[in-house]
């Protein structure tokens, strides 16, 4: 299962507003300065458009932007946004769906590779990048790097946040690489949980599923900013370029 049972209209109605620090002009720039640049004068794929985050700023530099989206929701959601009816979406799950066209550059931000939570759907997403890409054309995620560090021997869950109206707790299986974020939150008098599934993938995993669709590693930074990307580091943007012509 992906993420359209968890991205419906209740969790829609409020994405925003509950992810309000990634949608700062502060953050949104960075990203959206170094996918113009990829994309050049060619247009650009979002696996997991959702709002429009990304994609908005995005086409308003005016890039052309195509978004690949599970859920209606949040399509709707976008479609309300001024531009918003303006971008091209296929609803669908980005592992799979197959959006009209070629692309410079595609790309999958804020952790949601994790949304795929089996290895095999992880492996066709990269194909299915590959498939949309022009050659010589770039695949860019965004995704934190596991945090096992801070996981005890024999310990299986993380508290991430506690605050005055959010608790959020990973629950891991390493086993599987399955992550599950518990997210509870204060809503007025009481207190809602949302639990989302996940597949944790370590950046060496990436770069094997890009191999295996004819991608290969041409930068990994530890953000937006292009930062060098080290041991410490608790994220990365990696960019794959497809390899060649079609073959």
């Amino acid at each position: 299962m992906h993420h359209d049972g968890f991205f419906d209209e209740r969790i829609a109605a409020r994405y925003d507003a509950s992810s309000a620090d990634m949608f700062e002009p502060a953050v949104v720039d960075l990203v959206v300065d170094l996918l113009a640049e990829l994309a050049g004068d060619g247009a650009a794929l979002e696996l997991g458009i959702g709002t429009g985050r990304i994609a908005l700023p995005l086409a308003a530099r005016g890039v052309s932007v195509h978004g690949i989206e599970l859920s209606t929701a949040m399509v709707a959601k976008l479609r309300e946004k001024p531009g918003g009816a303006d971008i091209g979406t296929t609803i669908g799950d980005f592992a799979t769906t197959r959006a009209p066209g070629s692309y410079r550059v595609a790309y999958l931000v804020f952790n949601t590779i994790g949304n795929l939570t089996t290895r095999e759907a992880q492996v066709a997403c990269f194909h299915n990048v590959a498939a949309h890409l022009q050659p010589g054309g770039c695949f860019v995620i965004e995704v934190g790097v596991p945090d096992l560090q801070r996981l005890p021997p024999g310990e299986t869950r993380v508290v991430f946040d506690f605050g005055e109206d959010h608790v959020g707790i990973d629950e891991y299986d390493i086993a599987s690489q399955s992550l599950i974020s518990h997210h509870f939150a204060r809503r007025g008098d009481r207190w809602e949980l949302d639990s989302i599934p996940f597949r944790y993938v370590w950046p060496a995993e990436l770069d094997l599923m890009a191999e295996l669709a004819g991608l290969r590693l041409r930068e990994r930074w530890a953000g937006w900013r292009r930062e060098p990307f080290t041991s410490e580091s608790r994220s990365h943007v990696s960019v794959w370029e497809k390899v060649g012509a079609e073959t």
